[in-house]
């Protein structure tokens, strides 16, 4: 509920930059489409930055909206998904599914 009533808010009442920590967990499996919506409408008015290990909820963004973070040389690099690149692999499996593939990246540190 905390989370539904802060990205509601008015947006002049937004703050500039919200940062979401694995937002889905302990959702009914229907109120990740929700959630997904009301951050997607949230992010046309402020920067907003999430994360997750959910493939489910992965699934209800698109490749232009995700950034993944891997680590390389001790250093964190954060590369912005290419739907152009992607397009083949994404005929045939959802987002969530290439990650689970570790086609994306992201996945655990070595």
């Amino acid at each position: 509920m905390a989370l539904c009533t802060l990205l509601l808010q008015p947006t002049a009442d937004l703050p500039d930059l919200l940062i979401l920590d694995e937002p889905e967990l302990g959702l009914h499996p229907f109120a990740l489409t929700i959630i997904a919506g009301l951050i997607r409408a949230a992010s046309t008015h402020v920067q907003v930055i999430v994360t997750t290990q959910s493939i489910e909820f992965l699934d209800h963004f698109e490749a232009s909206e995700i950034i993944v973070v891997d680590s390389a040389d001790g250093a964190s690099q954060f590369r912005r998904l290419d739907p152009d690149s992607m397009k083949d692999w994404l005929e045939d499996y959802s987002l969530g599914e290439l990650w689970q593939k570790n086609v994306i990246g992201g996945g655990p540190m070595p």
